[in-house]
């Protein structure tokens, strides 16, 4: 189908890779692909409640883990412990944050005490943004980077028993002077004994793909694992992209474009972009992959059913049928 065209000329060249791959295989992916999902810490009752729903109802899809983030300031803190704690009995492998930027590496232990005290057994170590308060980023008696965290974390008496993954840049961090130091940056977080990487979000398969290939040419040879964020709300997302450099692809404004009144049509066209995405990624041999939930089931339900990752009895949406029609070919 490469010769696809409009009457206006050729289609994008992304459209047309994208018909190139259709019909999706009918193969079900659900003996070859693990996923893991992320959540923030509510700020309210109420939220907590809803993410308390939502961890359950994705808990049908069998995750690997789960992960709850965690900001640099106390009152964020607390609400990861609380949400910790609420998720513990519903998931049964739950991974807290943890960042260095700010804390003295004796803070950090107690952190690490608390989470061991409610079962948490998997950690996300990061270096953390400013907290944007004045205080330094590295005090006395703290911790430069992750490398040096993750460090500290498996020099404790019970070091080894962690499971640690770290974060990775497949369009480089935006505070780093070069690709090449990114990288590097990263293989220290890997050689001071993190397990994974978790990228950060993108929507450009090509630029994954070559950070990949330059991790494992840099000795990384750690599971990388995509991060993969369905687009329930696309001038949000571009928000969020554009904070960690995540490069929105030329397609996708179009795409989602004048869909403010329609949520219902930019969620079913979230999960088919999603789903879309990780077939592609797993065409290449990615088998993970780690869903930046926002708080809410429907797309990443919707994304992994399409994927048929799990068959699910979970509530009705107006998603819930697309991955059988999308499988069996009836969606073009």
């Amino acid at each position: 189908m490469n010769g696809w065209t409009t009457g206006n000329g050729p289609l994008h060249r992304e459209m047309a890779e994208r018909l190139d791959r259709r019909p999706w295989p009918a193969r079900p992916l659900r003996a070859e692909v693990r996923v893991s999902f992320e959540f923030f810490p509510p700020a309210t009752n109420v939220g907590q409640r809803k993410l308390h729903d939502v961890a359950n109802r994705l808990e049908t899809l069998e995750p690997e883990f789960v992960s709850v983030t965690y900001g640099a300031g106390g009152s964020t803190q607390d609400r990861t412990l609380v949400a910790l704690r609420s998720l513990a009995p519903v998931v049964p492998d739950i991974a807290g944050h943890i960042t260095c930027v700010g804390a003295t590496e004796a803070e950090i232990h107690g952190v690490l005490d608390h989470y061991r005290a409610i079962g948490v057994r998997r950690l996300v170590a990061l270096r953390g943004d400013d907290p944007g308060d004045g205080r330094p980023l590295v005090p006395p008696g703290g911790l430069a980077d992750a490398a040096a965290l993750v460090s500290a974390i498996r020099s404790r008496d019970d070091g080894a028993s962690w499971d640690i993954s770290v974060a990775g840049y497949p369009e480089t961090h935006p505070r780093a002077t070069s690709a090449h130091a990114d990288i590097e940056s990263l293989r220290r977080k890997v050689d001071a004994g993190a397990d994974r990487v978790l990228t950060q979000f993108f929507f450009d398969n090509e630029a994954f793909l070559r950070f990949h290939e330059r991790c494992r040419t840099t000795r990384i040879s750690v599971p990388i694992v995509p991060g993969i964020m369905p687009v329930g709300d696309f001038e949000k997302v571009s928000r969020f992209a554009a904070a960690c450099g995540a490069v929105i692809p030329k397609w996708m404004p179009e795409l989602f474009g004048g869909l403010d009144a329609a949520p219902e049509v930019q969620r079913l066209i979230a999960a088919t972009v999603a789903a879309e995405q990780c077939r592609h990624l797993a065409e290449h041999g990615m088998t993970q992959f780690h869903f930046y939930t926002m708080n809410a089931a429907d797309l990443t339900e919707a994304t992994c059913r399409i994927l048929a990752v799990a068959r699910t009895s979970g509530a009705a949406s107006v998603v819930d049928d697309l991955g059988d029609e999308l499988r069996d070919g009836s969606v073009a």
